[in-house]
């Protein structure tokens, strides 16, 4: 249920991001979620990957600053209200959430959740029925 995840840390510098993507397609490694967020002087790349080590590696190797975290993912119906259903799961239990990104596929939606405590929030959506997705099930998008 805990998926690797690469942060990438980029310069504000045109084809930054591109390199990254480059280098990741070179090593036959698929990018099947990613967030990009930004500040005045650097962004963070958030994604998963189908080969989270191998990514780490690689990206160091051509002097990127990458950190792998854990995070996890779930499914809810792709429809108005499902997501604040399941935020109001974690946040009734006291789980802070630290960040989240997420895409729809027809009448499903898949997020991609960091939390202060990944364990709890994990026992939290199972208690409830959520679908948990695992880091194979995203490769398949």
């Amino acid at each position: 249920m805990i998926i690797k995840q690469l942060s990438v840390f980029l310069e504000n510098k045109s084809g930054r991001l591109h390199e990254v993507f480059e280098v990741l397609g070179q090593e036959n490694i698929n990018v099947s979620a990613c967030s990009v967020a930004d500040t005045s002087e650097f962004g963070i790349l958030r994604m998963i990957v189908s080969d989270p080590e191998k990514a780490r590696e690689v990206l160091k190797s051509k002097l990127f600053s990458v950190n792998v975290s854990e995070v996890i993912s779930f499914a809810t119906p792709n429809t108005p209200g499902a997501l604040s259903k399941t935020l109001r799961i974690l946040s009734d239990a006291g789980i802070s959430i630290e960040y989240l990104y997420g895409f729809s596929v027809g009448d499903k939606s898949f997020i991609a959740l960091r939390s202060d405590d990944v364990a709890k929030a994990i026992m939290e959506l199972q208690r409830h029925e959520m679908e948990l997705i695992s880091a194979s099930d995203l490769y398949k998008f």
